[in-house]
């Protein structure tokens, strides 16, 4: 009874804060307000202050966890509805989507060693790009530290949601495939539900973006540790 008690209350909190957060930000519109992200912050402070076990937490969050795949399947929809803007531009997508994976591996590996990160860390983040299950599974593989992928992808996930709706307007991005792509394949889930703030074309592009990256990071990123460390 405690335990359906603890779930019912997991999941009830969660969607709770999320709906208020999502209000807020509706009403004011702030980076630093983004809902995924206010939500996730709120959580990690109670269950800190009340010494909740994050195990216990996870007796209700685990179905709010499962429901992650059936809402990347639903992104289907926009890309179905957009598939002629994406058989239009599908070459520059495609070239778009392997210079983000490129530049993103030699980003990251250039700049913790200059930083003199351990090998072991360097290949935990190499993967920071890709979707949570792919990331997990590509850190495993190439002998990273799992958790540690996963809290790097939610980094990079929350910076690309921060920050790109400012770089678009330094750099004067104004095109639903150049947001798509840029934020698809590089923030992952979180940033295409950024991208819901600008339309369903952006969503279509970013959707195929985070789905393909995933793809070709598989095999890449593998590839990429081998050769260099």
């Amino acid at each position: 009874m405690l335990g359906s008690m603890q779930a019912l209350l997991a999941i009830v909190s969660t969607i709770g804060l999320f709906l208020l957060y999502q209000r807020l930000y509706m009403k004011w519109s702030k980076p630093y307000l983004l809902p995924i992200l206010t939500t996730a912050i709120t959580l990690i402070i109670l269950l800190i202050v009340f010494k909740i076990p994050y195990a216990t937490y996870m007796q209700g969050g685990q179905w709010i966890h499962k429901m992650l795949g059936p809402a990347v399947v639903a992104l289907a929809y926009p890309l179905y509805n957009q598939r002629k803007l994406v058989f239009q531009y599908k070459y520059s997508i495609i070239s778009s989507l392997i210079v983000a994976m490129f530049s993103g591996l030699i980003s990251v590996f250039l700049l913790l060693k200059g930083f003199k990160a351990s090998q072991a860390f360097i290949l935990t983040a190499l993967p920071k790009s890709l979707t949570t299950p792919i990331a997990m599974q590509v850190s495993e593989t190439i002998d990273g530290i799992v958790p540690l992928s996963a809290l790097l992808v939610m980094i990079a996930g929350f910076t690309g949601a921060l920050l790109g709706p400012v770089v678009y307007k330094l750099v004067k991005i104004d095109t639903a495939i150049s947001r798509g792509v840029s934020l698809g394949s590089a923030s992952h889930g979180v940033g295409v539900s950024k991208l819901t703030e600008y339309g369903e074309k952006d969503v279509s592009i970013g959707s195929l973006a985070m789905g393909l990256s995933a793809v070709l990071g598989a095999f890449i990123c593998p590839l990429f540790a081998m050769v260099f460390l």
